[in-house]
């Protein structure tokens, strides 16, 4: 009765009962609503792949990354240090493809083909033929151990032409992953320095869906992971162990970028790739392998070399569980794609 003083009125006891057992009921009723609530948010389903094999805390990374990926919002136009971040469909993607349209620009797209990736290839050039930098001038360099896998030569359009640059066997993915900056400097040494302004990239599993066009141009360009944009820092599966060259301190990263896709200035895609394949020579010279190999010697140079573009997901995206909401699909990863469907589905995508 002390509780609901103002509950009292002429009426009698009967009647200031009846208040306090409504009141009462309504009370438990939040208590019993809240409290269900909070054991449903706990309750996150099992880890995507990408989890489990970096051996993370599931349940603490889970329910951070539902928290945070609803609370970012899908279109940033920047990022934190002041870079463009290029969503294709933007007011400044449009302002960027209209200022460098008044320019003529012969750009590279590199690509590493050998052993049983060369099925890739065609899939590959065709779709950049429609999609990649149109109406741009473009050089394709395919770095390959068996040259026989471009014949018979692809048509390509105007302002396109193809260089073939022999490389030396690989096989074996890992061996192929940490040999692929020292490929890629030696390449840009020779033959591509003097021949294009911009070189990009790419693995050669991908597929471009959509265009990608002069909105991607910069100094520095990295693309970000599709799984990992918008989750907490803690998710990021950087290099942890002091002893390897790429490890990044807890206090260190705004972002996780794929290896996929990246480029820049040739004068810069040198710095960065002969900065990491020294690294990565380091590395082996200890014993030491970074446990997302290249791509994290990339990660540790881009902490220390913010791009000065960053393109969003849409650039580097796969069909998954944990991948970004994007707009617009524009460069596919097959291969990714593939490792992580049935067997219809990879008949469905021709893996």
């Amino acid at each position: 009765m002390a509780l609901f003083p103002f509950c009292k009125t002429p009426a009698g006891a009967i009647r200031v009962t009846r208040i306090q057992l409504v009141l009462y009921c309504f009370l438990l009723s939040l208590i019993i609503y809240f409290l269900h609530g909070r054991q449903g948010a706990v309750g996150v389903g099992s880890p995507h792949p990408i989890f489990q094999a970096l051996g993370m805390d599931r349940g603490r990374v889970m329910t951070d990354m539902t928290i945070v990926k609803a609370a970012v919002p899908k279109t940033p136009p920047e990022t934190p240090w002041g870079a463009p971040l290029v969503w294709g469909d933007s007011r400044n993607s449009a302002w960027r493809r209209a200022k460098f349209a008044q320019r003529e620009i012969r750009t590279g797209l590199l690509t590493l083909v050998v052993g049983t990736y060369a099925k890739f290839i065609r899939r590959f050039l065709s779709s950049a033929e429609t999609h990649f930098l149109p109406g741009q001038m473009v050089t394709y360099y395919i770095l390959t151990d068996n040259p026989r896998s471009l014949d018979p030569p692809m048509e390509l359009g105007p302002d396109r032409q193809l260089k073939v640059v022999p490389v030396a066997e690989l096989p074996g993915w890992d061996r192929l992953a940490l040999r692929r900056m020292t490929l890629l400097a030696d390449a840009i040494r020779s033959p591509i320095s003097g021949e294009v302004e911009y070189i990009f990239c790419a693995d050669i599993d991908q597929e471009f869906v959509a265009p990608v066009g002069e909105e991607i141009l910069g100094h520095l360009v990295a693309t970000l992971h599709p799984e990992l944009y918008g989750m907490p820092r803690n998710a990021f599966p950087y290099e942890v162990e002091e002893v390897s060259s790429a490890c990044v301190q807890e206090d260190e990263g705004d972002y996780y970028y794929t290896s996929e896709l990246y480029g820049g200035l040739v004068s810069e895609m040198y710095r960065l790739a002969r900065a990491c394949s020294l690294l990565i020579l380091q590395d082996q010279a200890n014993g030491v392998m970074a446990r997302g190999l290249e791509e994290s010697y990339l990660n540790r140079y881009l902490i220390n070399h913010r791009p000065t573009c960053v393109l969003s997901p849409e650039y580097s995206w796969w069909d998954s569980a944990l991948a970004a909401d994007v707009p617009v699909q524009r460069l596919v990863s097959l291969g990714r794609q593939c490792d992580a469907e049935d067997m219809q589905k990879r008949d469905e995508h021709k893996c």
